[in-house]
């Protein structure tokens, strides 16, 4: 049985589409852990209801990301995680952080990398005329929001389609997407080599939504 660890700073509905998909399909895998920068963040509480243990690491009190980063990751540590998954996790990590954790550590991130990094990825794909958005999970690398990537979900950007409306349609897929690659992770059904990821059962990589 492999150890999931999850990372949020919000209501964590990706964080719960893994739990529930977990559970529900009967992964060779537990969600061990559940930890947030946010001490009040509902995350936590679902996950506590549902019996998995959670840990809170208020980026405030520290003086320094470098700070946080080595209390977040002792915490993560105690859980001896096989992977660590970033769900709407809105901290950048140091460097060091992601070294220790090279090769599993996941994150989501709502565009079709390597267009749209950073912030506000819905808002930029309509302003720039884009007929397709979508959502990625990759590897994590020190580098934003870039390392390999393991799947994607593309869904149409509709006429008339605001920030909110695109957001609310790619988060419907990332619900799908996200368990998905995570279970491939814990099924030891992904290579990498030379920065792409391949599927080895020969599951598709792309969801049209």
């Amino acid at each position: 049985m492999k150890s999931i660890v999850i990372l949020v700073s919000g209501r964590g509905s990706n964080m719960q589409a893994i739990v529930e998909r977990c559970a529900a399909e009967g992964w060779p895998a537990k969600v061990v852990g559940v930890a947030s920068n946010q001490p009040g963040a509902p995350a936590l509480a679902w996950a506590a209801g549902r019996g998995i243990a959670t840990a809170a690491v208020d980026h405030k009190g520290f003086v320094s990301r470098e700070a946080f980063d080595a209390e977040l990751r002792r915490v993560i540590d105690l859980w001896q995680p096989d992977v660590v998954v970033l769900a709407g996790f809105m901290r950048i990590l140091g460097a060091a952080f992601v070294r220790h954790y090279e090769g599993r550590l996941l994150n989501i991130h709502p565009s079709l990398l390597p267009a749209f990094t950073g912030l506000h990825t819905h808002r930029r794909a309509i302003e720039a005329g884009c007929k397709v958005a979508g959502a990625s999970v990759h590897f994590v690398t020190p580098e934003l929001d870039h390392g390999p990537i393991v799947a994607q979900a593309a869904v149409p950007v509709l006429p008339g389609d605001d920030e909110a409306s695109l957001s609310a349609r790619v988060l419907e897929q990332e619900h799908r997407l996200y368990p998905m690659a995570v279970r491939w992770f814990v099924q030891d059904q992904l290579k990498v080599a030379d920065g792409v990821v391949t599927q080895l059962a020969g599951e598709p990589q792309l969801i049209c939504g």
